[in-house]
């Protein structure tokens, strides 16, 4: 069956047409939460942004985009230590490094604007770890709501680790980061290439708030629940609204993915990215300490 096939709208209960996704679950919500769409992504062990199920979440923010049942989305994990660790870096070693200047959006750049253009409100709700890819991903939607930490549990932790690794976040961090926490913020956490926890991502503005784990989901539910429950129409063009102020993004997004193609086949890059994998990149345990990894390499 192809991909597309996966998704294809069917008939009859609200779930019809989001089965059998790999790697995500999606359930429609009914009475009191009608109108939610509730992605789950399940891709042991740590939620690795394989191509495979890259591909698969591009297809289903169209889906979603074109669904009239759905008025709200919102992403979660079933790893409470891993919301997405980051994409793929075995299959980033694979493409090619005399690719051409882009003169449209690549279909990772499609996919983001897909979540932050779509005529719903889409929520992000991060209780564990975020890096590279996956939090381009999360910066991609209307908000985003943090688990701060709690006992043994570090809570949510936030990086862009690309530079590292010889390259740059390709996948609509720099067109983002610096529209959200500004200039300086966003280059210390490019250039840092360090974790950075809820309580300083809310502080500043990487996420709307960061909760304790017992008030985060009340809070996302409540909120859910109300932009659901108000006229599609209003919540799209409002929407629509406020994006129409965000100046130059896709004009920021094209020239990203030609510098990101510039830096594939940049001199160490290769060595860095095989590095990164020696050394426990893509393992639970090497995930769990990505700041201090990074700066290893």
């Amino acid at each position: 069956m192809s991909e597309t096939a996966d998704i294809d709208a069917g008939q009859g209960d609200a779930t019809s047409g989001y089965e059998g996704i790999p790697g995500l679950v999606v359930e429609i919500g009914s009475g009191l939460d009608e109108g939610i769409a509730t992605v789950t992504i399940d891709s042991p062990p740590i939620n690795l942004f394989t191509v495979e199920l890259f591909l698969h979440t591009a297809l289903l923010a169209q889906r979603l985009a074109a669904d009239p049942a759905v008025r709200v989305v919102v992403f979660r994990s079933a790893n409470p230590e891993f919301f997405i660790a980051h994409f793929d870096v075995a299959a980033i070693l694979t493409f090619p490094t005399d690719s051409p200047e882009p003169t449209e959006l690549n279909a990772y750049h499609e996919m983001c604007e897909a979540f932050r253009t779509m005529p719903k409100a889409t929520i992000a709700v991060i209780e564990g770890r975020v890096g590279g890819g996956g939090s381009e991903l999360a910066l991609s939607f209307d908000m985003r709501f943090a688990a701060l930490a709690s006992g043994d549990h570090p809570g949510a932790v936030f990086s862009q680790p690309e530079v590292a690794l010889g390259i740059l976040p390709g996948g609509s961090g720099t067109a983002r980061m610096p529209r959200l926490i500004g200039r300086s913020r966003a280059l210390e956490v490019i250039l840092g290439c360090d974790d950075v926890d809820a309580r300083t991502a809310e502080a500043w503005g990487w996420v709307n708030r960061a909760l304790p784990p017992d008030e985060l989901w009340p809070f996302v539910h409540r909120l859910a629940r109300r932009i659901a429950g108000f006229p599609a129409h209003a919540v799209g063009a409002a929407k629509a609204a406020v994006v129409r102020a965000e100046k130059g993004v896709e004009e920021d997004l094209l020239l990203e993915g030609g510098a990101f193609n510039g830096t594939l086949g940049g001199p160490g890059t290769r060595r860095a990215m095989e590095r990164f994998l020696e050394l426990g990149g893509q393992t639970r345990d090497g995930e769990l300490r990505l700041g201090e990894l990074a700066g290893d390499l």
